[in-house]
């Protein structure tokens, strides 16, 4: 029978190093002060959509809340690079109501939980 050779997930590729403390996941390095701003944008998003939650109601500035989020969405990315659960949070703030939830500090602990203190 022919036989084919699998790999683990989340194993190195053949001949690469896994830097320590990642078992066996590249992930991008990201800085201190970059997980920090990251931290605080999506903070500030949330409690602003708490705080403002008149003005952001559907219907009455919701496409300033969609601007928010998207302007939210673009420094995430830019401050910690692409991350999975980026996507199902952008969704789930479009969704009235569900804005509420602190979607984007969710989304940012889980992109940053496995990141190496620095």
């Amino acid at each position: 029978m022919l036989e084919l050779e699998t790999e683990r997930v989340g194993a190195p590729l053949p001949g690469a190093q896994p830097p320590p403390g990642q078992g066996g996941v590249n992930l991008p390095q990201r800085s201190a002060n970059r997980r920090r701003a990251a931290w605080a944008v999506a903070l500030f998003a949330d409690f602003l959509q708490w705080i403002a939650l008149p003005f952001f109601a559907p219907g009455v500035l919701s496409p300033f809340n969609n601007g928010l989020d998207l302007l939210v969405a673009a420094l995430l990315i830019r401050l910690l690079g692409w991350h999975w659960a980026f996507l199902p949070t952008f969704v789930a703030e479009l969704v009235p109501g569900l804005d509420l939830v602190p979607t984007w500090t969710a989304a940012v602990w889980l992109a940053t939980r496995g990141a190496a203190r620095k």
